[in-house]
């Protein structure tokens, strides 16, 4: 059953309806074994106890006891019934954290109050990370007032100055989340400045490329169309004015942005000036990372949390055919 639905154009869809699509289909798999990373701060803790409670998560909390106990006692969550793997400090509970994931006592991480920085340094280490051959990214799962489906974003939060090589993955990645929470079809726009390819613009050129990839069964899963400007990407009217016929343009669900800069600009302007919820998570490790802002609304990190847990039902289902 798809998680994502299409709807005519005449019914503008009530607040977070995206998001509750997407609670709604996780809380019909088992709560998905996550270990959630040093939650020593009302928000942190607190979302994961929630998520615990809508059955989105089954927790272990990965942090100084003391320190978490306090945070519970002073906020009144209640964490009686969680298990709790002692660390000393962040970067330990860090390392302790994706030892479960290689012990498979964890399907999922949570990033509680550490720095991202300190806890993807631990998860791309070469000798006891979680890495595997694909590049790791982020995408934002954005539900913008007044559009109809989820809109996702990447790569805004992990890699800088993707290369040609990396975006490849980068793509990739992100159309595999959006088949696993059920986007019916991808439809990936790679944006830039405009749509014509400039070698000026390297990004246009870049672009192209990908769009040749796609072509040639390097990146699956999507229809890829670009170089786009943002309008052409998302207005058909805007797509219309500069005849652009493509499946894509005016009607992009996925954003390739050129890189950090301009992906975290655009998330940002869209949850601050638009009034959207942005549930992130990191693509490309053994298993997804749940990486919220202390920012964040409780329902963008209930659905960073059901993102997480159909991402992993959709592995299951890989690894079952694969087996078979």
């Amino acid at each position: 059953m798809d998680t994502v639905t299409s709807h005519p154009a005449h019914i503008r869809p009530r607040a977070h309806d995206k998001y509750r699509r997407l609670i709604d289909a996780a809380r019909k798999l088992p709560p998905l074994k996550t270990a959630v990373v040093h939650p020593c701060d009302e928000v942190s803790l607190g979302g994961a106890v929630e998520a615990y409670k809508m059955r989105l998560i089954e927790p272990v909390l990965v942090g100084p006891p003391a320190r978490i106990r306090d945070i519970a006692a002073r906020h009144r969550i209640s964490i009686e019934d969680l298990p709790l793997v002692e660390t000393a400090h962040s970067h330990d509970s860090a390392a302790r954290a994706v030892a479960l994931v290689r012990e498979a006592k964890a399907e999922a991480l949570m990033k509680g109050s550490l720095h991202t920085d300190e806890l993807m340094a631990v998860v791309v280490a070469r000798e006891d990370g979680i890495r595997t051959e694909r590049r790791i990214s982020h995408c934002f799962v954005m539900d913008v007032p007044g559009h109809l489906d989820p809109l996702i974003i990447t790569d805004a939060a992990v890699n800088i100055a993707p290369t040609l090589r990396d975006k490849m993955d980068i793509v990739q990645n992100a159309i595999d989340l959006a088949r696993a929470v059920g986007f019916p079809e991808v439809r990936v726009a790679i944006l830039s400045a405009a749509e014509s390819v400039n070698p000026a613009v390297p990004s246009t050129i870049e672009a192209a490329a990908l769009c040749k990839m796609a072509d040639r069964g390097q990146i699956t899963g999507g229809v890829l169309d670009g170089p786009l400007a943002l309008d052409n990407a998302i207005s058909p009217d805007a797509a219309a004015i500069k005849h652009i016929v493509s499946p894509v343009a005016g009607r992009a669900n996925l954003l390739v942005v050129p890189n950090l800069e301009a992906g975290n600009m655009l998330a940002k302007s869209l949850s601050f000036l638009a009034g959207a919820d942005s549930a992130g998570i990191v693509l490309g490790a053994r298993v997804p990372i749940i990486l919220t802002s202390r920012a964040d609304t409780l329902m963008a990190r209930l659905a960073s949390c059901a993102i997480a847990s159909l991402i992993a039902a959709a592995r299951r289902r890989t690894m079952g055919k694969a087996v078979c």
